[in-house]
């Protein structure tokens, strides 16, 4: 029986292409040309990022190709006591360039990882987060804006919730990454119903996850080629926030990642973990198994790409693009202009 309502805008996280160097020009460009109704402009690699001039343009060219455009910064946590100041004018320039660029949200990360946080307790970090958030609010409201924090491979669903909830849910919500959670031990469903309230925009990224002698393994691969069910995460989605947009945002290329769980010392970072969240998704990675499609394995993070591999990665970052795009439409029904 065909869905009755009608289907989620679709759009596409150009982050996904860095390997092509290409600039924004380009990256609306060829957004279009998948006829996607949206895009995400994430960590640009413009050499014009930071010029209001370039805003101006960056806004005028989305919406000659009718696209929506949403946009933001990256870190916005203060490391010490002495970088809070700078955090924040880091923060309301980021906000001043979202908006000028025709953004209603301006997208920002709390920490790369979990470990990555400062030493102390998580709750010691959610509480600067809170206190940062707060020191912008006047700004972001009268902007019309609000800021998002993307879901990372830092804090738990209930954790995030919190923070945006304590800062001001007014002016804070949520980017949804469906493939960040399994970082955490996080199954996305959990981490998508726990956060729906408060969730902006949706980016859908698939993972294989199973099991290993020391916990378990994950590792991003293209949409539809993974454990996730995007059948039944879309279906929740359609129901706790069917009015925002669906970005494809395939992150591939890197090795599996070893979450050591079985190992006592792994837990000093999780506390408070809930055991019937776990349970939900070490369900999960027992139904998985390793990848078997093929993949070149370069995209390392701190590590150079080296000269023989970089055309080999333009090539699978676009290719891994066109195939989850596909995907995104032809499996999840979503997406409007492709229908002609």
């Amino acid at each position: 029986m065909p869905n009755a309502l009608p289907p989620m805008k679709l759009g596409l996280n150009t982050y996904c292409l860095r390997a092509l160097r290409w600039n924004d020009a380009q990256l609306l460009d060829y957004t279009a040309s998948l006829k996607l109704d949206a895009v995400f402009l994430q960590d640009s690699l413009d050499p014009k990022a930071m010029d209001p001039a370039h805003w101006k343009e960056v806004r005028a060219q989305s919406e000659r190709l009718g696209l929506h455009l949403e946009t933001g910064g990256g870190g916005i946590m203060p490391r010490t006591a002495d970088q809070f100041q700078p955090a924040v004018a880091s923060l309301l320039k980021n906000v001043e360039r979202a908006k000028a660029m025709g953004s209603p949200y301006m997208r920002g990360v709390l920490a790369s990882e979990r470990a990555a946080f400062p030493p102390g307790p998580v709750e010691q970090h959610m509480e600067t987060a809170v206190k940062l958030l707060k020191a912008v609010r006047s700004q972001v409201m009268d902007a019309g804006m609000k800021i998002i924090i993307e879901v990372h491979k830092d804090l738990l669903a209930w954790e995030l919730k919190q923070v945006v909830e304590a800062a001001g849910k007014e002016f804070v919500g949520v980017y949804m990454d469906t493939g960040n959670p399994v970082f955490v031990l996080e199954h996305p469903m959990t981490t998508l119903e726990t956060l729906a309230p408060h969730i902006c925009c949706l980016h859908l990224r698939d993972s294989v996850v199973y099991e290993t002698p020391r916990g378990v393994a994950v590792q991003w691969v293209p949409l539809g080629e993974g454990v996730v069910d995007f059948k039944a995460i879309m279906a929740r989605a359609r129901e706790l926030c069917p009015n925002v947009y669906v970005y494809i945002k395939p992150i591939t290329g890197r090795p599996p990642a070893i979450l050591p769980y079985l190992e006592p010392g792994f837990w000093k970072m999780y506390p408070d973990m809930r055991g019937s969240d776990l349970a939900r998704f070490l369900a999960l990675a027992r139904q998985g198994h390793p990848y078997e499609g093929h993949v070149v394995i370069e995209d390392v993070p701190g590590r150079p790409v080296p000269p023989e591999f970089v055309e080999a990665l333009k090539f699978q970052q676009k290719e891994h693009m066109e195939r989850s795009v596909e995907y995104g439409k032809k499996v999840l029904d979503l997406g409007v202009r492709w229908r002609g």
